[in-house]
């Protein structure tokens, strides 16, 4: 009874700890994703998948607006841990983490990477990404 009390009182902290990640991919999933991208919805807005290559050891320069991103209709966001996925940092020549890529239809249009240094700060922050968000919508729609 007493186990079955803690399972109980855990649940709510991992049903949280679901919602308050990023979606994940890898060297397996990645191309499904970015491909997935429709294009256009119906109501005309376009699909826009954003990538984030994610160090775990730099963990505190990582975007950390992305759950608002997630919250704007046609646009998806996702992490990919170069650790796991080696195939991808070295076909997208990824050398710095966060980097971070817009896609839409399949191709990036955008790339933010921090610079090299001891420090491996964010590249972009929210307003900066909702005008690249705008960029992507505009220039792609051609």
């Amino acid at each position: 009874m007493k186990n079955l009390l803690i399972l109980f009182l855990l649940i709510p902290t991992l049903l949280a700890g679901q919602t308050d990640s990023p979606k994940w991919v890898n060297d397996d999933t990645f191309e499904s994703i970015i491909n997935s991208s429709g294009g256009f919805y119906d109501d005309g807005d376009l699909e826009i998948i954003i990538v984030e290559f994610y160090a775990d050891f730099n963990k505190k320069n990582a975007f950390s607006d992305w759950k608002k991103l997630d919250n704007i209709d046609g646009v998806s966001y996702y992490r990919v841990d170069i650790a796991t996925s080696p195939k991808l940092k070295k076909e997208l020549r990824i050398r710095m983490a966060p980097t971070i890529l817009l896609y839409t239809k399949g191709d990036a249009y955008i790339k933010f990477k921090a610079k090299a240094g001891l420090d491996l700060l964010c590249p972009v922050d929210y307003p900066k990404m909702l005008r690249a968000i705008e960029v992507v919508k505009r220039e792609s729609q051609y």
